[in-house]
């Protein structure tokens, strides 16, 4: 049985993205679709972030994420690093990595990257919306096409997070 609020709020055209985050040494990596631009000058994204997951506690430490766009093939990928607990599992020892000039993880395999420093954090429902000033970034693979959130079914478990209509709770 499908759950009708997952399969509306999955319509909201978004991409998949494997976000970096460090501090230090420290770094990890997650996946996500709440991703935009919010300024062109200065030049500035945002994403959301679950406050209870391990990936935040270095962002905040750190200040320092990347945000790396997914070929439309890379769904094993974006399984890999939404699925699993950087608590559990170093999850960027079994993928090719390289450090942005932020300090973050970038992709070399990924469509392209954006280098960011964090400048706000703020509390939005369950999660936290961080805003980042962009440093850097490239198109790694210009003719490819992206992993959209649509295509992914229910990768990321979301379907149970949902009210099951406006009217009811979950």
């Amino acid at each position: 049985m499908t759950n009708g609020m997952a399969d509306l709020f999955r319509r909201l055209t978004a991409g998949v993205h494997v976000i970096g985050v460090a501090d230090g040494a420290t770094k990890n990596a997650f996946t996500a679709s709440s991703v935009m631009q919010v300024s062109f000058d200065p030049l500035l994204v945002a994403i959301a972030i679950n406050p209870a997951h391990a990936s935040y506690r270095i962002l905040q430490r750190g200040r320092a994420f990347s945000i790396n766009v997914l070929l439309s093939d890379q769904q094993t990928l974006a399984a890999h690093f939404g699925t699993q607990s950087g608590r559990t599992i170093d999850k960027l020892s079994s993928t090719p990595w390289k450090t942005g000039r932020s300090g973050a993880p970038i992709l070399p395999d990924a469509l392209a990257y954006f280098d960011c420093q964090a400048i706000g954090d703020i509390e939005a429902g369950d999660h936290r919306l961080v805003t980042g000033s962009v440093i850097d970034g490239a198109v790694l693979s210009p003719e490819a096409q992206p992993l959209i959130y649509a295509a992914t079914e229910d990768l990321d478990r979301s379907a149970q997070l949902y009210a099951k209509s406006f009217n009811e709770s979950k």
